[in-house]
């Protein structure tokens, strides 16, 4: 019998992820076990990314209401886009790939080998955070990400889409 493969995409808790705080599932003793392949502040990833982008339109705008003065605040605001995306993927579960057994070793050198070529496997979506959690009953994978759409012809030309960055 084989085991399963899981993914799924949630909220997202950059607190839990990088464990500024710890739930009641957490072994406090394994977490420095947890693997982190990335930990970039969210703020500075959308000047980063979207700067250029906001200035190139603002500069096409004549009327201060139609400008954009910060590209993060005004998706934080936003009804239509997220600030960031979450996937968590995991192999098995507690009874086959428990942490600490051989099976749940096997799973989490999948999961690190995984998250290794993440970011070039997905260039639009541009990942953050990334975290291997060893220190619950599982290994599993969070990966928190915005999704970037590129040379887009209406608002600015780079900009959150999770659907355009899909399709890209």
């Amino acid at each position: 019998m084989g085991v399963t493969i899981s993914g799924m995409t949630g909220a997202g808790s950059i607190r839990h992820n990088n464990r500024s705080f710890s739930a009641a599932n957490v072994d406090r003793s394994r977490t420095e076990q947890n693997i982190v392949f990335c930990n970039e502040d969210l703020k500075q990833v959308y000047h980063m990314v979207f700067d250029e982008a906001l200035a190139a339109y603002n500069a096409k705008k004549t009327k201060t209401r139609d400008k954009i003065p910060d590209y993060y605040e005004h998706i934080r605001q936003s009804k239509q886009e997220k600030l960031f995306h979450e996937a968590i993927f995991q192999i098995g579960n507690m009874s086959d790939c428990g942490c600490g057994t051989p099976d749940g070793e096997r799973a989490a050198a999948a999961l690190k080998d995984f998250a290794e070529s993440f970011a070039e496997r997905n260039p639009h979506l541009r990942v953050f955070n990334m975290v291997l959690h060893m220190d619950e009953a599982t290994p599993h994978l969070h990966v928190d990400f915005i999704p970037v759409a590129t040379e887009q012809s209406r608002g600015l030309s780079t900009r959150v889409s999770m659907k355009q960055a899909l399709k890209q």
